[in-house]
């Protein structure tokens, strides 16, 4: 897009490095910035993407922002709004990871994430909805109310990060963070027609952010292209020793610097278990069609094979739940959030809380996850799915030996209707199969969008990278949205 395209855009359709070169030359203030997306957050409310908002709170870190531009500051995300999953903690906005349990409660400090954020500059417009502790994928599972797709109000946006994915495609926010677990920024980035990428598990760090599963849970940003994820990831991603014992001691990387480099010879990895019967017709096009451009742009195909991946499900749903098991279990209305009105005793006192407190699909998994990890059952499941789990990485190993990065679908499917899955949570869970593997292995993975199925909703391109590999991956993605405007494409009526 030339520099006379984007001087002719309204202020949400700037990327997010073109709003910030605005801002750094004082063509733009924060205050105005912020306050077009307030107005544009109130006449889209309808969508459901925003749990809490705060004019107030956000137009002050906005005058903040513009008298750091005043003094000449050079942050690289000075002034640019963003919004934050409801998973991560924020002193000026509540947090209620989407569940009853947490309904009004305030957190006392910022996550990492949200803090290294700030530092850069970003000036804060709320926060979003997701399913009720990140588990699901749809959105459906929020105590406040399901997130509509932009492209179709009648559909899911992906789940868990959904408010986000909405937010974004519907010109709300810029960019926005999200938590993949799962899968949880790439499902809804590809259902949403968006970027987003999760990067390796510990480069960003979990300080502040509500757990669901402690080994799988990731903070990442999306953004309409790679370029703005690769912005928000820069400013994301580092070690966190004293906070977060999983953080990586790897350092912080400037992932705008490979975009642009030359794909020639670069071998993109083709999982045959990624093609087969499940995978929907329209899908398996655009994903063609969009590996057939990475060709023209000098990149080979290398068929490769990810034997274990249909055992990525059962080992996922034995893992995750039992994690979450242990996580939620501190949420028993002594220290905080939400306590029954009602108990004779401490233990009638547990028990109601959190059965008023959680949702089904929470109980769900913590039923499961309890199954799991008590005794006699411990070594059968729990203890096996571990040992899945390293099977399931020396895959990927294996893979990366014959190829530079892998390539396949998001999702076997576009964006489904609303209630579809929801009296079928087996079905939900395995519309999870191709983002499952990269998680359980840590690995970097990321969705771009590269097409159109059937309605006309949006077709993510899952890229899957080595360890530490997010440069090469935004590379990948950023090299395909230059030769295509799949990522400038948005939904009718925003």
């Amino acid at each position: 897009m030339s520099t006379k395209d984007l001087q002719t855009l309204a202020l949400h359709d700037l990327p997010v490095a073109a709003l910030a070169r605005r801002l750094r030359a004082r063509e733009l203030s924060a205050v105005e910035v912020a306050t077009h997306f307030l107005d544009r957050m109130e006449a889209h409310a309808d969508l459901g993407a925003f749990l809490a908002t705060d004019r107030d709170a956000t137009l002050t870190q906005a005058r903040a922002a513009d008298q750091r531009l005043a003094a000449g500051d050079a942050a690289p995300l000075l002034g640019v709004p963003i919004a934050h999953k409801d998973i991560f903690v924020t002193r000026d906005f509540p947090t209620t990871a989407g569940s009853k349990m947490l309904a009004g409660y305030r957190s006392p400090f910022d996550a990492t994430v949200v803090s290294r954020l700030a530092e850069a500059g970003a000036v804060t417009l709320g926060k979003l909805n997701c399913d009720e502790f990140a588990m699901g994928s749809a959105n459906e599972n929020s105590a406040y109310g399901p997130v509509r797709n932009p492209w179709n109000r009648a559909r899911v946006p992906g789940g868990s990060s959904g408010g986000s994915a909405a937010a974004v495609a519907a010109r709300l926010a810029p960019a926005v963070t999200g938590t993949d677990t799962g899968g949880s920024i790439r499902q809804p980035a590809a259902f949403c027609g968006i970027t987003g990428i999760k990067p390796t598990y510990g480069r960003a760090s979990r300080y502040g952010m509500i757990a669901f599963a402690s080994s799988l849970d990731q903070a990442g940003p999306m953004a309409r292209s790679a370029e703005d994820c690769a912005l928000l990831l820069s400013a994301m991603c580092g070690p966190d020793p004293d906070r977060d014992a999983t953080s990586l001691d790897h350092p912080v990387e400037d992932y705008s610097r490979a975009l642009g480099d030359s794909l020639e010879g670069l071998r993109i990895g083709v999982p045959k278990e990624f093609f087969g019967d499940g995978l929907a017709p329209d899908v398996r096009a655009a994903i063609d069609a969009a590996l057939a451009q990475y060709e023209q742009l000098g990149a080979r195909r290398v068929a490769i094979s990810l034997p274990r991946t249909e055992l990525s499900i059962p080992v996922y749903y034995i893992i995750a739940p039992a994690e979450a098991s242990s996580n939620l279990s501190r949420f028993d209305g002594v220290k905080f959030g939400h306590r029954t009105a009602e108990a004779a005793d401490l233990m009638e006192m547990y028990k109601k809380t959190r059965a008023e407190g959680f949702g089904p699909e929470v109980k769900r998994r913590i039923m499961i996850g309890t199954y799991v990890l008590s005794h006699g059952y411990y070594d059968a499941y729990y203890l096996q799915a571990q040992k899945i789990r390293r099977l399931i990485a020396d895959d990927f190993r294996a893979a990366f030996s014959q190829c530079d990065v892998i390539a396949g679908p998001v999702a076997p499917t576009v964006a489904w209707a609303l209630g579809d899955k929801s009296a079928d949570p087996l079905a939900a869970y395995l519309a999870d199969i191709y983002t499952l593997p990269a998680s359980l292995a840590g690995l970097p993975g990321m969705s771009l969008p590269v097409g159109f199925g059937e309605g006309g909703l949006p077709v993510g391109l899952q890229l899957i990278g080595n360890y530490f590999g997010e440069s090469r991956l935004l590379n990948l993605a950023h090299r395909f949205q230059q030769a295509t405007d799949f990522h400038q494409r948005q939904p009718e009526g925003f």
